[in-house]
C-alpha cells in the first residue's frame, strides 16, 4: 500500500500542481493573449447552446456575482462577451458569446479534447470504466470536502 500511496500522491501533486499552468500556456496563445485561464473558464461556462444569465454563470463557477461582474466587464470590454436584455422581462440580462468569444471556446475545448485523446489513447473500455470510477471519487472528495469546510 504505502508504495501505492506514495505514486498517487506524486501523481496527483504534479497534476495540481502544472495542470493549471500547463493549460494556460496552452490555450492562452494567439488571439487569445488578452485573457487569463480564468477568463477561458468563463467563456467556457458561458457556453455555445443557449444564453446564460449572470446567476447561473456565477453558481457554475462558485463564485460570487461581484466577482463574475469585474470579469465580465473585462470579457466585454475584450470584445468575448456581450450581455443582452431579454424580450419578455428587460430585468434580466444573457451573455451571450461574440464571434471571438466562440472562437475562444472551441480553442480551449480543442485544447481538451486533446487532453482527454492522451489520456485514454491506450486504453481498453474495462480500464476506461475503471479510471471514470476512480476520477469520479476523487471529484466526490473534492465535492465532500468543500461542503464540509464552506459549513
Amino acid at each position: 500500500m504505502e508504495g501505492s500511496y506514495q505514486a498517487l500522491n506524486d501523481i496527483l501533486v504534479v497534476l495540481f500542481n502544472d495542470i493549471m499552468d500547463i493549460e494556460q500556456e496552452a490555450i492562452i496563445t494567439g488571439e487569445f493573449r488578452d485573457i487569463t485561464n480564468n477568463d477561458m473558464h468563463i467563456i467556457e461556462a458561458v457556453g455555445v447552446d443557449e444564453p446564460q444569465n449572470m446567476s447561473s454563470i456565477a453558481k457554475k463557477l462558485s463564485v460570487t456575482m461581484g466577482t463574475l461582474t469585474i470579469s465580465m466587464n473585462n470579457l466585454v470590454k475584450k470584445g468575448y462577451v456581450v450581455r443582452q436584455r431579454s424580450e419578455e422581462d428587460r430585468r434580466v440580462v444573457y451573455i451571450l458569446l461574440t464571434d471571438k468569444g466562440v472562437r475562444a471556446y472551441r480553442h480551449h475545448e480543442q485544447f481538451h479534447h486533446e487532453m482527454i485523446e492522451a489520456v485514454v489513447k491506450n486504453l481498453d473500455s474495462e480500464e476506461k470504466d475503471i479510471l471514470i470510477q476512480a476520477l469520479v471519487r476523487l471529484k466526490n472528495f473534492f465535492v465532500d470536502y468543500k461542503a464540509r469546510h464552506d459549513a
